[in-house]
Order: structure tokens, then sequence, then C-alpha cells
């Protein structure tokens, strides 16, 4: 297996998400950052000993044809995006994501800032969330977020590709997601029912028993023991001025069919449940989905497709594909079904955190 990006390290007090997509003619600018971004993240990492500076760095199914010739991760796919009867979940664009973290927010900010400032002129940055660690794990709901994060050698199987993909062995697929909580409607619910919610003790984080714990709650829908496991490496984010508390979703996986699957039982719901009702109170406002190759991938790049080795010349995206419905897939969510659309579920706009 190659040697993966540091996606199953601990969780970091501090971390930057930017998402962006490549301008047109910015391939062969986007390329020498790729190569160079080992060099950079030393550079600055270099200078703040023990912040534990990473970045892991992904790459979406449109940019991947534009970037690279030769073979492509075998399940690399745009975000198909979900609308439910209640809810909805959107497809948005990127191309690129790079997942900033460190001890302190200062190494973050020095990193963030010098790739972007190499990426200038060749992408737009289309979304920037500031995370961070807040109480024992917990989200802005107050509750402990990952507790059932697999450990050891399970959390190698569920996060990393294996011989399945032996091209792309140690990589790993991740989709994410940024929700907006109502906190006001939130906090006027008791403990007991923020409790049957999500399915699990506020205060000492124990799940609930089967017969305490509702079938739409947020642990019965995406129990991993029936769908499979995933790495979740989720940070809270806010703004007091703006009013905007929220979760940015990270979930990395050795298959981004787990991680869909439970999407499609939260938005389109299960046989025993309209929706996980999480989302009456967790909003998401942004969906997209990458590959992370293993590290030594951005060592030695795949030679560049002929089209996008001219500057100017004009993309060939693939068609996104559309968001999932119940009529799609039926009641009972999770055959995984793919159509082409434009990708647009029109949630409206977009504030940047």
């Amino acid at each position: 297996m190659g040697e993966p990006q540091p996606i199953l390290d601990p969780l970091t007090p501090a971390a930057i998400f930017l998402v962006a997509t490549i301008d047109e003619g910015g391939e062969s600018v986007v390329r020498e950052v790729l190569a160079d971004l080992p060099g950079l993240r030393r550079s600055v990492g270099f200078r703040l000993p023990g912040g534990g500076l990473t970045c892991v760095t992904s790459i979406g199914s449109q940019a991947w044809d534009r970037l690279f010739a030769g073979p492509k991760p075998a399940e690399l796919h745009e975000f198909p995006g979900y609308r439910g009867d209640k809810h909805q979940a959107p497809a948005t664009p990127g191309d690129l994501l790079l997942h900033i973290k460190a001890e302190n927010q200062d190494a973050c900010f020095e990193l963030a800032m010098t790739i972007s400032d190499r990426l200038s002129g060749a992408v737009t940055i289309v979304d920037e969330t500031v995370g961070f660690r807040y109480f024992e794990q917990r989200d802005l709901l107050g509750f402990v977020d990952g507790t059932e994060n697999p450990e050891g050698k399970l959390a190698y199987s569920a996060a990393l590709i294996g011989d399945e993909d032996p091209e792309f062995s140690g990589g790993s697929y991740v989709i994410v997601q940024k929700y907006i909580h109502p906190l006001g409607d939130w906090r006027a619910l008791s403990i007991e029912e923020q409790e049957r919610v999500i399915g699990r003790t506020k205060l000492e984080d124990l799940e609930l028993s089967d017969d305490a714990k509702p079938a739409d709650s947020h642990v019965a829908v995406n129990d991993q023991d029936e769908l499979g496991t995933i790495v979740r490496a989720n940070m809270p984010f806010g703004s007091v001025k703006d009013g905007e508390f929220g979760t940015y979703y990270v979930a990395y996986a050795a298959s981004p069919s787990i991680t869909e699957t439970m999407l499609e039982r939260m938005f389109l719901g299960t046989d025993d449940a309209a929706y996980d009702r999480i989302l009456d109170f967790s909003t998401a406002v942004t969906g997209t989905s990458f590959f992370t190759p293993p590290d030594g991938f951005f060592d030695a790049l795949p030679e560049a497709p002929a089209q996008a080795a001219q500057p100017g010349a004009p993309a060939q995206p693939e068609a996104p594909a559309q968001a999932r419905t119940p009529e799609d897939l039926g009641e009972s969510s999770g055959d995984g079904g793919v159509v082409s659309s434009n990708g647009s579920l029109g949630i409206g706009t977009l504030k940047r955190s």
C-alpha cells in the first residue's frame, strides 16, 4: 500500500478548509503547485516547531481529467446531491480540497496564504471554512462528534484503498459538506429531546438503548454496523457577527459508496424513518466529492493530458450527477444509483464563514 496522506492523524485544535475551482487555462499552474505542496508545507511547518502542520490535498473528478492523463481512480465521480421530500443536500462546485490542520491557527493561516498566493490567477476559491476544536471534541449542538470513528487497523481498512484499485493504493475518497445549525431552535428543545434526535446522551456520550433510540435518530439512520465504516474529520465553525454556526462534515472512506449510502438514508429516508431528524436542525449548503491520492503521488505527477497542457484550451467537463430523489431510489434508499443532470439543487445563496 502506498503511504497515505495524514488523514488518520488525530484531530487538531485548528483547521482551514479551502475548496477551489480551476480557472480556464490554469491547469499548468495547478500542476506546478501540486508538485510543490510537500515543500511548501515543510517550509511553513519548520518555522513552527511542534505545530503539527499538515495539508491533505484532494482532487475532484472533472479536475482529474483536466490535470492528468492515464488511469483515474475507479470510483471518482461528482457528488450526486440528494433531494428528499423535506430536506436537500446540494452538489456544489469544487476541483481542489485543501484540508489544512495544525495545533495553532497561525500555522494553518500561513500555509493557506502561501498556497493561495501560488495559485493566484489559476483558481477561484469558492469556499473557505475555519474550523476549531470545541470542548471535548463536541460540535456546536453540544454533542461529542466522531465517537464511532474506527481505530488502529480498522481505520486503515475503512479509509484507505487497497488491492481493489492497486494503481491508487493508499489513497482515499472524501466527501465534504457544510452544515448550518439554527441554534435557537435547537436550544429550545429539552436535553432529553436533543438526545432523542441524536441517539446518544449529551453529557456522557453513551448510545441510547434500542428501546429508547428513535428510528429517525442520527445514530439509528447511520448505523455503521449495518452500513460500513468511514473516518470522519468534522470540525465546528461559526461567526458571531453573521449569526452563522455549523459543522464542516469531512468523511474519508476506501469507497465513496458507504458515505453516499449514509447520506441517501439521511435525506431520502429508510424503511423505518422518513429522514434523519438531525436535518431539522442542520441544513446542508455545500456538497463535493474528491479523491485523496497517496502521499508519493505529488512527487511524480502523471503526465498532463495534451489539451490541459495548452493554456486557454477549453475543458471537457463530465456531466455532474443529478440529485437523487425518493422516486429514483425507492423508499428504501441504498442502491447507489446515479443518473446525469445538472446537479443543481437551487438551495439559495451561501454565506462564507
